[in-house]
């Protein structure tokens, strides 16, 4: 399954590559296979980097899942506006080889949205989060408040965010993407139990990060 939130790359890849072939074609020696087989190479890897495989969202009730597949690179006590005081930063990393199809991490309503233009630096560079171009989402329910953020990075151009405020989300649903390497910040509140580390892998939609209680 291929993600839709790349059709447009796809389809400019799939043309670009295809004149590539072609003019490998009309070339002699080296470059009629060289050019043909750059562009099938490219063009494969542009197919597996939308890649939108299909996940089984826990049914743990109480937990937040993690919204992007990569690898845990900080965990960090901060005060956020959104969240309050004595809240928790998990930050995700997402190479170019990972599934970059993000996924709701809590089942609620969309209560903000905010879109911020800015640099292009390092995805693992942790000044990243505050200058990079970034998408912010806040989102609550009955229980428990969230903050994420879509984080460009140096290669990644492009934040793709289809949510809504207002809207209402199912944990583990898909809302969007970060094309070509990137990152993902998500901030828990106070009373949460963290259930990741610094180094840990995660899978979007799947790997729990932490548990909240209950009231309703």
């Amino acid at each position: 399954m291929l993600s839709p939130y790349g059709r447009s790359t796809l389809a400019k890849t799939f043309l670009l590559c295809a004149l590539l072939a072609a003019a490998g074609l009309l070339t002699s020696g080296v470059f009629k296979i060289l050019l043909p087989a750059a562009a099938a190479v490219f063009f494969l890897f542009t197919l597996f980097f939308f890649r939108n495989p299909a996940r089984i969202t826990p049914q743990e009730r109480g937990a937040i899942l993690a919204p992007a597949d990569g690898r845990i690179i900080l965990i960090k006590k901060i005060i956020h506006p959104f969240t309050g005081p004595d809240s928790t930063l998990v930050s995700i990393f997402m190479s170019l080889f990972n599934v970059h199809v993000n996924r709701v991490p809590l089942s609620g309503t969309v209560i903000h949205l905010s879109y911020h233009p800015g640099k292009f630096l390092m995805a693992f560079d942790h000044n990243s989060m505050t200058d990079n171009e970034r998408m912010e989402i806040g989102m609550e329910n009955s229980d428990i408040r969230i903050f994420f953020t879509q984080v460009a990075g140096f290669i990644a151009r492009r934040i793709v965010c289809s949510l809504q405020t207002g809207d209402t989300v199912q944990a583990g649903s898909r809302f969007g993407m970060i094309t070509f390497g990137s990152r993902l910040d998500i901030v828990i509140p106070a009373g949460t139990r963290l259930t990741v580390s610094e180094g840990q892998k995660t899978s979007a939609g799947e790997t729990v990060i932490a548990t909240y209680d209950i009231t309703t």
